[in-house]
């Protein structure tokens, strides 16, 4: 479980968060809408400890574990994965390689599936040559081209390849809490569908994943449907509801 109390957060000495409390169990999909400046990213970017967000007060835990003091990169190994809203471009480093050593940096699951053999080296980690075909099997199911997998991380990227490939990054390292940071920021009709069903896709077939989908609008909640929909106003989580919350808000705006 991914908990979230009465938390305060501020940027360089401004608060933005003011007492969020949120609770995500596994394979629970929460939607957090809400206007600009109401402190959604802030809470995305505080989860995954970026170091220009002070923690004031509050806690932050997965599975009662807290991790307010931890590294980005222990968070990761904790089960915490962020899908960027503006993916950055990574010259010289190769979408595969840069998979293959974030999926051996947060360490590898043991667990083989029934009647499927992986080579592995002496440390237990997958091979190079089973990783790459299992990315490869990955990023087909998600229309990524095989070609993109060679090339530097987004460099030349189109927004909808950029998107996607955070969902392949999801896909592949498989986390116990994804927070997607308006992966719907834009994208056009066409490449929202297929990022929509790639999300789709990773929870259903990984069940235990708890999702935070952050947005401004309803569209992406047409082919995402959200077990709940929180609406942050002002740095705190004003109202929480069902699907038909975002309806509203649609309709009536923030101010509900």
């Amino acid at each position: 479980m991914l908990k979230i109390k009465n938390l305060h957060v501020s940027v360089k000495g401004k608060q933005i968060l003011k007492g969020v409390d949120l609770i995500v169990r596994p394979g629970e999909v929460h939607a957090l809408m809400g206007p600009n400046g109401s402190g959604k990213s802030t809470l995305a970017y505080t989860l995954m400890g970026h170091p220009n967000y002070t923690i004031d007060k509050g806690q932050l835990t997965i599975d009662k574990r807290s991790v307010v003091k931890m590294t980005p990169d222990q968070r990761a190994r904790a089960g915490l994965f962020l899908a960027f809203q503006y993916p950055v471009s990574v010259e010289g480093v190769s979408v595969q390689n840069f998979l293959r050593q974030a999926h051996s940096a947060i360490g590898e699951k043991k667990k083989k599936k029934k009647g499927k053999k992986q080579k592995r080296g002496s440390n237990g980690e997958i091979s190079v040559l089973d990783f790459r075909k299992r990315l490869k099997k990955e990023a087909k199911k998600l229309g990524v081209k095989e070609e993109l997998l060679k090339r530097s991380l987004n460099d030349g990227f189109s927004g909808g390849e950029k998107k996607r490939l955070e969902i392949l990054q999801m896909a592949t390292l498989s986390p116990k809490f994804s927070i997607l940071d308006e992966t719907d920021s834009g994208l056009d009709v066409d490449a929202l569908k297929i990022v929509a069903r790639g999300v789709n896709r990773v929870v259903r077939e990984q069940r235990q994943m708890g999702i935070i989908l952050i947005t401004h609008y309803q569209r992406i909640l047409r082919y995402i449907k959200p077990d709940f929909v929180h609406v942050m106003v002002e740095g705190k989580i004003a109202r929480s509801g069902g699907r038909r919350l975002a309806e509203m808000v649609e309709k009536e705006g923030y101010q509900l």
